[in-house]
This record gives structure tokens, sequence and C-alpha cells, in this order.
């Protein structure tokens, strides 16, 4: 990497540790694994020791790419790392270049007061998307509607229509690009909420260039999911949807079928792309998230490796009665921005 660029990654990792509050004399570990996101991991240390914290390079021999850990979701090499996990645990701060998030490893490292940002996206998109107050404000307003919600329901011009159920049982899911709390986990670059549901019933029928993720794919064609009692019982339409149904059932787990989380993007600055491992489409404003699989994160007991994000624009939406989005513009003022 030249000099130049990498000073400005440098320089824009340490802006966003200051973020976080790093702290003279904190310990920040920088997880990450073979040769991915090197350059990432020393312009992190690099940053965290020009704050003065002590910076830890916790580098594991295994090596896959962030876009496969994204398939394999929740699996990650630190069960057979037990001494970094320590490490990791009695850490101030972790960044996760290993995409170690949503899995048991992940909320271990969190239960123990570590708090933990993910960061796996190309430089550029961390540069666009990185995160200001009025962004953090927006997010902060969507998730205190969401997080109160009791129902949820979305519509499309295709014939979705689906209503989620919320009890108590999950914990939201709020990101905004950097975390401060112990025990928080953020990821950068991010703007999106959600939760999820106790029950959904309903129809979800994916339009024309809806999104595929993490098989980073445009639809060509509409895909209509039937989900009844939480699950989806049929997956319909014409190849696209054949493929997704193969896909689904390779993972041989039938938990790859219950509706996940629900929620909607937040960053006016996200563009509606698959490049990178998919953090513009799924924080991109006003789209509405639907989520198959995995619920670790929300306090859920599903970690099937099988996780489909399906970011879907031009929805409306209403919470508790209440509509809050409008053909993929948030409405309440809290939560809109100037413009859009």
């Amino acid at each position: 990497m030249a000099q130049a660029a990498e000073n400005e990654m440098v320089e824009l990792f340490q802006k966003e540790l200051e973020l976080c509050q790093v702290k003279k004399g904190e310990t920040v570990a920088v997880l990450s694994s073979g040769d991915a996101l090197r350059d990432y991991a020393r312009a992190f240390l690099a940053a965290a020791k020009n704050l003065g914290a002590n910076a830890i390079d916790a580098h594991l021999a295994a090596n896959n790419s962030a876009g496969d850990r994204f398939k394999e979701f929740g699996r990650n090499a630190l069960a057979e790392n037990p001494g970094t996990m320590e490490i990791l645990k009695s850490s101030g701060m972790v960044v996760d270049l290993l995409v170690a998030s949503f899995s048991r490893e992940g909320q271990e490292i969190q239960d123990a007061g570590a708090r933990m940002l993910l960061v796996c996206e190309e430089f550029s998109a961390l540069k666009r998307l990185f995160p200001t107050p009025e962004h953090r404000a927006r997010t902060e307003a969507s998730l205190q509607r969401l997080a109160s919600a009791k129902t949820f329901r979305f519509t499309n011009l295709l014939g979705t229509d689906i209503t989620y159920t919320f009890g108590n049982r999950y914990r939201p899911l709020m990101e905004y690009g950097y975390t401060c709390d112990p025990g928080r986990w953020d990821h950068w670059p991010a703007g999106l909420i959600a939760n999820c549901a106790e029950n959904a019933e309903g129809r979800v029928v994916m339009n024309e260039g809806d999104i595929v993720y993490p098989n980073m794919s445009f639809l060509s064609e509409p895909v209509e999911f039937e989900i009844e009692g939480g699950q989806v019982r049929r997956v319909t339409g014409g190849k696209e949807a054949g493929e997704l149904r193969r896909w689904m059932d390779s993972y041989n787990d039938p938990r790859a079928y219950a509706v996940s989380h629900i929620g909607w993007g937040t960053h006016t600055a996200a563009e509606w792309t698959t490049r990178g491992v998919g953090m513009d489409g799924r924080s991109y404003y006003g789209n509405v998230l639907f989520s198959l699989g995995p619920n670790l994160e929300f306090g859920g007991d599903n970690d099937t490796a099988c996780h489909l994000d399906l970011p879907m624009r031009g929805c409306s939406a209403w919470v508790d009665g209440e509509k809050i989005i409008a053909n993929g513009r948030l409405l309440p003022e809290a939560m809109r921005s100037p413009g859009f």
C-alpha cells in the first residue's frame, strides 16, 4: 500500500476509534485471520497506538474471506483458540475483522464487557458512510419506535402483506456505525434498526431489483414467500425462487426457513448496490430489511448457518397501525432526513 493511502486509512480509523471513545491506556484488540484485511489490522493497530491505547494484534492462522464468513453465518475459528478468546474478553474494545460477530463466541466477548466493532466493508464505503451525529439521531429515533412496537406490517405493490407480532422475548438491534458502551456491538459502516417477532403471518413478494444477501445479487424476477406461524412454508416464482430453495435446503437445517429480523435502513449515503459485503443495501434509506434464519444477536436460540438478508425498496410500513414508511420514504420527523 502506498504511504499516502496508508496514512489516509490510519487517519480515518483513528477518527472512528475516537467516536468509540478509545482512551489512553485502554486495551484495544484487533481480531483478524490469515491474509484477510491485514491492511485494516495494521491501520487499526496504528490508530489505537496514536490514541495511547494498548493495541493487541489478535491474529489467527485461519484464512477465509469476509464474504465466505457471511455465508457460513456464526462460524469462526475462535472456538479452537481459547487463548485468543481470553485476550478478547479482557479487552475494553475489540475491532472485529474476522466476522466473529453474530456467533456464540462474539456474544461471549460482549458479555464479558468488551464493546465490539465489526469492520469488513470496502474502504470507499467506510469513507462514504462514515457516521455523523444526525445519522445516529435518526437511527436512534427509529429504534425507539420499533422497540416499543407490538406489531409491524409492511406491504408493496406486488402483493406483499405481512404482519409481525412482537413480545418481550427478543432485544432489538441498532447499527449506526460506532460503539461507546461496554458490551455494545455495532458495525461500521451501517445504518439500520431491526427486531425479531414472536410470530409473523402473511406474504412477502420481492420485486425485480430487490437484493439477496449473502449471494450479492439483484433479483431479475419476483419471488414470493408464504409465511405461516413465523415459518416460510412456500417459496414460489421462477428460476430464482428455485435457486433460493435449493440454496436454503443445502444447509440441511429446517431453521433456515424461520423468519428472523425485520426493520428498515436509515443511512442517506447508502447506495442500492451489491458491492462489498452488503452494508449499502442493508442500510439503504427507507428500505425494509426482510430476513430469514438465525437470531442469536437478538437473544434467540436459532444458530443456523443459513442467513438471508433481503432488502426491499418501495415498501410501505405501519408500526402499531401508524404509517411510518410510504413507498420507501420515512414519515416521522425524527426519523426523516431533509430532502428524502
